[in-house]
């Protein structure tokens, strides 16, 4: 059993590994851009150079900044990412301390009182792993499928950009939804005597198995239908509904690692539609006639040739850029929050309660009955605080790669 889960840490560093060095190819066999001498334009752009240095693409450094970037950004946020899990999940330990700042201060003490400082950084491993992935294929899908629903410009409409960022978002998760539950299940986890590793969640995910869902509700529910039922007919009834189940959901193995992929899909179609929409909205409102001066990089829409690509459209400033992605982080992240919730309570089905393997409808129905509409929004101020810097940063630097490679 110790061979597979050796093979997979082995595999998953040599992608990364692998991915790094391509990128680092990439960055040092991109020509820089050098102004042509004699031309005034071109003089002004060199003259006022030191005022838009972080606009400057044109250095290896830039870019490999820009690669690097994620992980500390990543990295800062993790404290809030666990404390958000914690309360999304509805931790036995920690549920009382959600709903105010108080209490996710009050939550970081008891994490750091009882595990340490590398409490606040449970699942952070996985997430390093998952990012990378996630945001490439993300990327990479959009511009693939956008240009298929988006032809040409005059067919650009705000149905086709949410439709081609939520393919997209459905797109990476799909590859990279079992790095996000093995995530999850590490965050969650608070024991305070042992720490599980990462091969430790991977194997007990893989070895769980699924508890007779419907026994005793199958029995209540019939007993309180029927007065002339007796239990044990109720019971023999509920067996047998159990085990047809059981025979048609896969008991334990690799379907273990899509718990709560229903509503995560139904998530990224409001998430990574939006965020795309938001984005590429914003960003066309600040490329207006009357904010351009102020918010695009002159002559930035040119070729290394000082020819206008066809296709190619202003760069925003490093600020304007921050602030569509900011705001598209916040748009996003309101609007698929709820079924976020839900998804983090099935995703830690396996851990909690009696190992059933909860629905969505009764998922949502459960928090429903504990902490009412409210219970949908629990840490949606720490999402904000963590998603929207992320969301900007993921997309300047996508932007700015964009424009450094010729894309």
């Amino acid at each position: 059993m110790n061979a597979p889960f050796q093979i997979v840490h082995i595999v998953a560093a040599d992608t990364v590994s692998q991915s790094d060095s391509q990128m680092e190819q990439v960055a040092q066999s991109s020509p820089a851009r050098r102004p042509a001498a004699g031309d005034p334009r071109n003089s002004a752009a060199v003259a006022t150079a030191p005022k838009v240095a972080v606009d400057d693409p044109s250095t290896g450094q830039h870019r490999q900044n820009d690669r690097e970037g994620v992980k500390p950004a990543k990295t800062v946020v993790a404290p809030l990412d666990r404390v958000k899990i914690l309360f999304q999940a509805s931790n036995p330990q920690f549920a009382k301390y959600s709903g105010s700042w108080i209490g996710l201060v009050a939550a970081v003490r008891d994490i750091r009182r009882y595990e340490g400082a590398r409490g606040l950084f449970k699942g952070h491993s996985a997430t390093l792993l998952r990012i990378f992935p996630y945001a490439a294929i993300k990327f990479l899908a959009y511009e693939q499928i956008r240009a298929v629903v988006i032809p040409s410009r005059d067919k650009e409409t705000p149905f086709r950009r949410l439709v081609s960022g939520s393919l997209a978002g459905i797109t990476s998760v799909f590859f990279t939804y079992p790095l996000e539950l093995i995530r999850v299940r590490l965050a969650f986890e608070t024991k305070k005597s042992s720490r599980s590793s990462f091969v430790d969640i991977f194997r007990q995910i893989y070895n769980e198995r699924v508890s007779p869902p419907s026994a005793s509700s199958k029995v209540s529910r019939a007993n309180a239908s029927s007065a002339t039922t007796t239990a044990a007919a109720a019971t023999t009834t509920a067996k047998n509904v159990s085990s047809a189940v059981n025979k048609a959901v896969p008991s334990f193995g690799l379907a273990n690692f899509y718990r709560g992929f229903a509503p995560t899909l139904l998530g990224m179609l409001p998430y990574a539609g939006m965020s795309f929409l938001t984005h590429d909205t914003v960003g066309d409102w600040l490329r207006s006639p009357r904010l351009a001066p102020y918010t695009t990089i002159p002559d930035s829409e040119l070729s290394s040739q000082e020819r206008p690509r066809k296709g190619r459209r202003l760069q925003l400033t490093a600020a304007a850029e921050l602030f569509a992605g900011a705001l598209a982080g916040l748009v996003s992240q309101t609007s698929s929050y709820p079924l976020e919730v839900i998804r983090r309570r099935m995703q830690v089905g396996g851990v909690v309660g009696d190992g059933r393997r909860l629905g969505m409808v009764e998922t949502a129905r459960m928090i429903w009955l504990e902490k009412g509409f409210r219970g949908y929004w629990v840490g949606l101020t720490i999402g904000y605080v963590k998603v929207m810097p992320m969301v900007a940063t993921g997309f300047f630097v996508y932007e700015r790669l964009k424009w450094s490679l010729g894309i």
